[in-house]
Order: structure tokens, then sequence, then C-alpha cells
């Protein structure tokens, strides 16, 4: 009879610390975010990675030498590269030159190698976040274009 009242207090004092810890909970203030109202005034981290954006100019020109690192640095093959070699005038060498870059949205796994692996910093991922579409053909970007 002594063991059972024993831990019939022990069980109590283990209920009331719970309930305790509950109660401090449930008093808290919260800081949860009412997202569709707050689309004005919401602001996402700096390091988010929400969609690969490609950066251009005032003449639309933008930083990609065509070098192909990101496309091989990304893991499920979401970045497609389409190149051409043109000869430049001033050295009279020939170089490649981007003629069309695609991004899956639909499939990247948002890892940031290829934003790491560009050696010019013409990529990078912008705080965008709502990218819901009906069909996944529509998440297919073409960024080289302005």
């Amino acid at each position: 009879m002594k063991s059972y009242i024993k831990g019939f207090f022990h069980g109590l004092g283990s209920l009331l610390t719970g309930l305790k810890v509950t109660g401090r909970e449930f008093f808290t203030p919260k800081v949860t975010e009412q997202y569709p109202e707050n689309r004005a005034t919401l602001r996402m981290f700096d390091r988010f990675c929400g969609e690969l954006t490609m950066p251009h100019d005032a003449e639309g020109r933008n930083k990609c030498i065509a070098c192909g690192l990101c496309q091989s640095a990304c893991p499920n093959g979401t970045i497609r590269i389409t190149t051409e070699m043109v000869a430049d005038p001033e050295t009279g060498k020939s170089r490649k030159r981007l003629v069309l870059y695609e991004y899956d949205l639909g499939a990247c796994m948002f890892c940031r190698l290829c934003v790491n692996a560009c050696p010019t910093g013409a990529i990078r991922f912008s705080t965008d976040f709502e990218h819901a579409v009906y069909t996944r053909e529509k998440l297919v970007k073409t960024l080289n274009k302005q």
C-alpha cells in the first residue's frame, strides 16, 4: 500500500510539471505570421532560397560567361545551358556565348550549389516564394531573357 501511494504522488507530481510547462507556453506571446493578409509587409530572410534569378544591368546584359559550372554542379539537372561559339573581334579568338539558360523550378532542390559554383556571380536566389501554377511546364523559366 505504501508503494502505491508513493507512486500515485510521483505520477501526480510529474503531471503537474507537465501542466506547468504547457500553461507557460499557452500564455507566452506568439510570433505566428498571418500569411495571406500580411503580404505587403512580409519580409523573407536574405539566405532564403526562393527562385533562381539572373540579374541584368541597365543595357540588358548579364554577367554569365557560359562556363557551364552551374549546370554541372546541379545534382538533379534542373539547369540547362545552350551556348554557341563566336569570334571575338578584338582578339580574334573564339569564345562561348550564352544562347539559352533554362531553369526548372519544379525540380530544383534549392541546395544553392549552382550559385556557389558560379565564378562571376551571375545567378542568385531571390526571396520570392509564391510559385503555385496549374501545369509543371510553367515552372521552367528562361533566365537570360529580360
